[in-house]
């Protein structure tokens, strides 16, 4: 057992961690960051098309920001909003200079493509595998600044978070789980920032990555930060048949065609003007409708590029050719590939301000994880990334400002005991015929079923019941390997449970947001009702129960109106 102290705790090592690291490291804060896996294994990987920015001398933040709102249902607060664009140009500058390799037009400028819901051509990339390119920069980044004179940086590779410390007042660190020993230990901090990405894995099939299990979601909700919109879930309309792996908009964004069994492009029917590069809920719903009426082929649609020159693949499409040829056996220059909605993103989480703050004090959230609002109903592509960079230097400069006339709070009684008493509470229970894998499947594919792409009242509520029956199985459900070393047995037992608490709060915000808005289109109230749910839904958990609150949406120059495309 061993207590550790911060200036600065950042929990997650995706763009959203490591940009917070660097910026509090920046400010002088010793600064600690916290992943469960190797940091440049982290999901920030699987971002493929791009990052949006409005640099062109045609373009403008305010046109950025429109489309952004827009594609948002009008649901985004606008003052973040305003932020988030206002200072995209210069972050993607600095991210170029620290190395960040961006595409080039053959006049040696940085080149751009569209996505889905832009008006214009903003989306800045490198080939297929962007986020992997800029991760990797910014871990190259990090170990610059450990050669670089500043107060070196503590990274705890492959140690897990399993809660967060809290004196009933104030967020105070965490308790970790070193994986490779089984030891339980404490990290305390002046200020501790979430940066733990989504919870895709609460759904089958996801684009997410196995460890995308809203454990920060959860371990915030738990010491009472309110988790905001979570009803609101993408999916995005082109995931691999079978796997589920993203096939990148870019493809659409470079002309890729969505074929349906008879050979047509059917999103002449359901946006006329931006066809394919509706935003991601249009095209979702299209597909959706497309399959449920007999026109998809054994559950899917087509994406077609074999009209693209094959030397445009090879450079900007590379990764998704070689993805449908391993997993699919599809060459997509000679045949279109077989895609479908799957889940994608969480607009939706631990409520910020603009600065990454909760209402915690000594608690910060950035990126996925992170609910400001800047992506309402529905997160335009290619505004992740971006996300995560501005917010997560914001929340690193804030929590190191806050918090540098403070002491590093002393660690409460009985907190590490407590921790380990409650883990070994998991390995004493008897063995029974369930598994935790089982559990965590029957969640996704009964959430897949209920609170997907179209929702009704009957099905949330199938959903909210067996939401219940999966808890009472999960809190007798054994851990069957009782070793310590590198236990990913108890490592899953954790992460079902964080599972759990999401699921539980999206269906709770889609049970209650009688309307259709963004990525929540209700077949029982299928219209948006701006006069009644122009607003928030916050849940906060208490030990009385979870408690529902609405805040309005921030509106400040752009006046809802209905979406056209």
């Amino acid at each position: 057992m061993a207590v550790f102290q911060h200036d600065v705790l950042v929990i997650g090592a995706g763009l959203a961690g490591m940009r917070a690291a660097l910026a509090a490291q920046g400010e002088g804060a010793n600064v600690g960051m916290i992943s469960k896996v190797h940091p440049v294994r982290s999901h920030s990987n699987a971002a493929q098309g791009g990052i949006n920015a409005a640099l062109d001398a045609g373009d403008s933040w305010e046109e950025h920001a429109f489309d952004t709102i827009k594609g948002s249902d009008y649901l985004a607060d606008q003052d973040s909003v305003e932020v988030l664009c206002q200072e995209a140009g210069s972050e993607l500058i600095a991210l170029e200079n620290m190395g960040v390799i961006f595409n080039r037009d053959e006049a040696g400028r940085l080149g751009t493509r569209m996505f889905g819901g832009a008006s214009k051509a903003r989306t800045y990339f490198v080939g297929d595998i962007t986020g992997q390119a800029i991760l990797h920069v910014m871990y190259e980044q990090l170990m610059k600044a450990e050669g670089a004179g500043q107060t070196p940086m503590r990274i705890y590779e492959e140690w897990l978070v399993t809660s967060l410390i809290s004196d009933g007042d104030r967020c105070l660190g965490a308790t970790l789980l070193d994986i490779l020993t089984g030891e339980i230990h404490a990290v305390l901090a002046k200020g501790t920032i979430i940066a733990t990405g989504g919870f895709g894995r609460v759904y089958e099939p996801s684009t997410n990555a196995l460890i995308c299990t809203g454990d920060g979601m959860s371990q915030a909700w738990r010491i009472g930060a309110p988790l905001m919109d979570m009803e609101m879930v993408q999916h995005h309309p082109t995931t691999l048949k079978g796997s589920g792996v993203l096939i990148t908009e870019g493809a659409r964004g470079e002309g890729a065609y969505l074929l349906n069994s008879e050979g047509d492009r059917f999103m002449e029917k359901y946006a006329p003007n931006a066809m394919e590069l509706a935003s991601r809920d249009v095209v979702s719903r299209a597909e959706q409708t497309e399959i449920n009426e007999g026109r998809g082929i054994d559950g899917c649609v087509l994406l077609d590029m074999r009209h693209l020159p094959e030397k445009l693949i090879q450079e900007r499409l590379w990764q998704i050719r070689e993805l449908g040829i391993d997993l699919a056996g599809v060459d997509v220059v000679k045949e279109p590939i077989p895609i479908q909605p799957g889940c994608h993103y969480a607009m939706g989480g631990i409520k910020t301000d603009v600065h990454g703050a909760t209402v915690v004090p000594g608690l910060y959230a950035a990126g996925e994880v992170a609910c400001v609002s800047v992506h309402g109903g529905n997160r335009l592509g290619a505004n992740s990334l971006l996300d995560t960079v501005i917010f997560g230097r914001r929340s690193g400069i804030a929590a190191t400002t806050t918090g540098r006339d403070m002491d590093v709070p002393p660690l409460p009684d009985g907190v590490i005991e407590n921790e380990k008493q409650r883990l070994q509470e998991l390995f004493d229970r008897p063995q029974n015929s369930d598994r935790i894998a089982q559990i965590r499947w029957d969640l996704g594919v009964s959430m897949d079923k209920n609170v997907a792409v179209f929702r009704d009242a009957d099905g949330l509520q199938e959903q909210q019941e067996e939401i219940k029956k999966l808890k009472e199985r999960y809190a007798s459900v054994p851990v069957e390997d009782k070793g310590k070393v590198f236990n990913t047995d108890l490592i899953f037992a954790l992460e079902l449970g964080y599972l759990l608490d999401c699921a539980e709060a999206i269906v709770i915000g889609a049970i209650g947001r009688t309307e259709s808005r963004g990525a929540q289109f209700r077949l029982d109230y299928p219209e948006r009702n701006d006069e009644e749910w122009l607003k928030h839904i916050l849940l906060t958990y208490t030990p009385e129960g979870i408690r529902t609150d609405y805040t309005p949406v921030t509106i400040t120059q752009w006046a809802p109106k209905e979406r056209t495309y």
